[in-house]
């Protein structure tokens, strides 16, 4: 329950944050439902002119009493889209496709840098910051719920434009965010190398 309730509280700061990127506010981009699911702070950071590829961030919380999964996505700006995780491999962070992700009740599915995210692949255009764009999310028994995504700048490691390295308003002492550690013995060095 203690862990339940870090997670609402972190995800209401996450969505209560004042949006600043680079000196102007971000537009908050509206959380949307499907069913017993609402997905909420949709967000996504600035690619560079070129860039292949994008990710988009966001919360999933399940009021139900019946677990679901996001088992696609998809979005117009982008050739296609798939569900991505990070995992170590031998010292090293690995990008890695996942089936599904699952959003049980009472455990709010995080998406965000260096975990769960949605991978935009074979970007259409540079996706630019204050922007936005729709994703939509399909979940095995909800259905699908499109979402309208908040571009961040650059190197944003939440929504509201914080980049890396800024330290967070909801950070405990030591620069850890609740709920960001990783099991007991399975700490992650904080910034590994990464391969795709």
């Amino acid at each position: 329950m203690k862990l339940f309730s870090t997670a609402l509280v972190f995800s209401a700061l996450l969505a209560a944050a004042p949006a600043f990127a680079q000196g102007k506010p971000a537009a908050a981009a509206a959380a949307a439902t499907a069913g017993s699911i609402t997905i909420a702070a949709p967000w996504s950071r600035a690619t560079a002119p070129g860039a292949a590829n994008g990710a988009c961030f966001f919360v999933a919380t399940n009021a139900g009493g019946e677990a679901d999964r996001i088992v696609a996505a998809s979005s117009p700006v982008a050739q296609k889209a798939e569900l991505h995780t990070h995992r170590q491999e031998d010292g090293v962070m690995k990008m890695r496709q996942v089936e599904a992700i699952d959003v049980k009740p009472g455990e709010p599915a995080t998406l965000r840098p260096g975990g769960l995210h949605v991978m935009l692949m074979g970007l259409k255009e540079p996706l630019k910051q204050g922007a936005t764009f729709p994703v939509t999310l399909t979940f095995a028994k909800a259905g699908p719920v499109t979402v309208e995504v908040t571009v961040q700048e650059a190197g944003a490691m939440a929504p509201g434009g914080m980049a890396h390295g800024q330290p967070m308003p909801h950070q405990m002492p030591g620069g850890h965010a609740p709920g960001g550690h990783a099991p007991m013995g399975q700490h992650q060095p904080q910034n590994p190398p990464m391969k795709h």
